[in-house]
């Protein structure tokens, strides 16, 4: 009978253990693809910062090179600011490719895009307000986002002002059309160092 229970026991230890793990799993199985779509042949990958950061000042870099899917590249040119130059330096280190999770809740939703930046890179802020935008420039708001405005805007709110496009009916375009990317539901932004 005394082993009887201890098997017993044991039985509902596994049995509650396997219950646990495939209640800690549901949450990862929604990461993926999906039902009914493979996975992409690429993931998006996010930045990995592996050099010091050097203090103050653009740090030599002008520009960087912006993708909007697989568009054709894009130059932004850079602030001479210390918003500007972290992000610089982090996207020196290795490119980012930073999804687009949503945008058009917000009003104003058709003048801007914006991007978010994974939190363990330390960007410094000095956000004013700033209420009117035009189309091409490029803001950081706290905390670690990027926001694009590829369309004049009056929107309110804290920006530190960290570059700006060259807008032309391509560039918009560009914008406008980057398809999302194929089993994540995401549209991804390329960002890499300049030319």
């Amino acid at each position: 009978m005394e082993k009887k229970i201890k098997r017993i026991n044991i039985v509902r230890k596994v049995l509650l253990s396997l219950l646990a793990a495939a209640v800690l799993a549901l949450p990862l199985a929604a990461c993926g693809p999906e039902a009914g779509e493979s996975a992409p042949s690429e993931v998006p990958s996010q930045a990995v910062e592996t050099t010091p950061a050097p203090s103050g000042g653009a740090g030599g870099a002008t520009t960087l090179t912006v993708r909007f899917g697989n568009s054709v590249p894009f130059t932004m040119y850079l602030e001479d600011n210390d918003t500007a130059a972290a992000i610089a330096r982090h996207v020196g280190t290795a490119d980012w490719r930073l999804p687009i999770y949503h945008y058009d809740d917000y009003e104003g939703w058709e003048a801007f895009q914006y991007y978010d930046i994974p939190s363990r890179y330390e960007i410094p802020s000095n956000a004013q307000t700033v209420t009117a935008e035009k189309a091409g420039e490029v803001y950081y708001s706290e905390p670690n986002r990027i926001v694009l405005f590829y369309h004049d805007g009056e929107i309110s709110g804290e920006y530190t002002l960290v570059g700006h496009f060259e807008v032309t009916e391509e560039f918009t375009s560009a914008v406008e059309n980057n398809p999302v990317l194929e089993g994540w539901g995401n549209k991804i932004v390329n960002i890499s160092p300049g030319a």
